[in-house]
């Protein structure tokens, strides 16, 4: 672990690649790897980007890169793609829509599927945002996958969620009614031109005035990402509510709030690793069939876990 590290500090890209791949992967040395990366944190500014799957978010992101780029930032981005059921691959399609970014040393692209993971976010994500920082990237963008009410689990990993949004979309009512809009730290209204946008503005203005707090309110920032229209404010927004984290008290709680998530992930992880190992290396625990009781028997399995599992 610690050559890797070494290499990472020495701006090997593809020990970072190797990294990210071995916490995807969930090596047995995953642990031993993290806590050596955690140590070299450099606070990196995590941002989300999610929401509906046609809103844009790949081509608004690919737009907010050239602006992240402009001003001399690094940028790591972290795609966030579906999972096949039946090949357990994914499309893994934003690399497309961003590729006038490869020959850019400052950028780094990585496309991660979800296994199955709920929360439109892939189980390793969080360890890949901490590589990334410790890298040295100055922004990690995280663009889920975009699954509507699953992908409330952004706001555990990043500091500014941004909810991508269009106007006329038979989604939108579906999502209001769910809890990403708590979560969002600003909205986006991208494909601006589109009629409906003025409606949709409205719907989200009146969403923010009950929403607001005494120190901040949510933006709403229209974009075109087609014709770049609307990014520079969207970064400035962004940038706006980093400063607000962390020059007030929200930053805080909202970092220890993360810290305890993180924790509680690692530990059911671990213990889950555990009860899996013991079950399939004893021959003592009755076949699961159609006929099974699933609540009897996962009591049953885990009583026996606690008493004979348990060192």
């Amino acid at each position: 672990m610690h050559n890797l590290v070494e290499r990472m500090k020495n701006s090997d890209i593809r020990a970072l690649a190797k990294a990210i791949t071995m916490v995807e992967n969930d090596h047995p040395e995953k642990l031993t790897l993290m806590r050596e990366v955690f140590s070299m944190e450099k606070n990196a500014h995590f941002i989300g980007i999610t929401g509906p799957p046609g809103a844009g978010k790949s081509s608004l992101v690919n737009r907010l890169i050239t602006q992240i780029r402009s001003e001399g930032k690094t940028v790591a981005i972290i795609a966030v793609d579906p999972t096949s059921p039946f090949s357990g691959g994914a499309l893994l399609g934003d690399r497309v829509r961003m590729n006038e970014h490869f020959t850019d040393d400052g950028v780094y692209i990585r496309s991660m599927a979800t296994r199955g993971s709920l929360g439109g976010l892939a189980r390793a994500t969080k360890d890949a945002l901490r590589i990334c920082d410790a890298y040295g990237f100055d922004v990690v963008i995280v663009e889920t996958v975009g699954v509507g009410q699953s992908e409330l689990d952004i706001m555990k990993v990043v500091d500014t969620t941004a909810l991508v949004l269009t106007p006329n979309s038979g989604d939108v009512l579906q999502i209001f009614k769910a809890g990403i809009m708590e979560i969002a730290d600003l909205f986006v209204i991208n494909k601006g031109d589109l009629p409906g946008y003025g409606k949709l503005k409205a719907l989200l203005r009146e969403l923010v005035m009950m929403t607001a707090t005494e120190n901040h309110e949510k933006a709403i920032i229209k974009t075109i990402s087609t014709e770049n229209k609307g990014i520079d404010k969207l970064w400035e927004k962004i940038n706006e509510h980093h400063d607000f984290l962390y020059a007030t008290d929200e930053g805080r709680k909202r970092r220890s709030s993360q810290q305890k998530h993180e924790v509680y992930e690692l530990l059911r992880e671990e213990i889950w690793r555990d009860v899996k190992g013991f079950i399939e290396a004893n021959e003592d625990f009755s076949p699961i069939d159609e006929d099974s009781d699933p609540y009897q028997q996962a009591i049953d399995w885990f009583q026996k876990w606690k008493k004979e599992g348990v060192n």
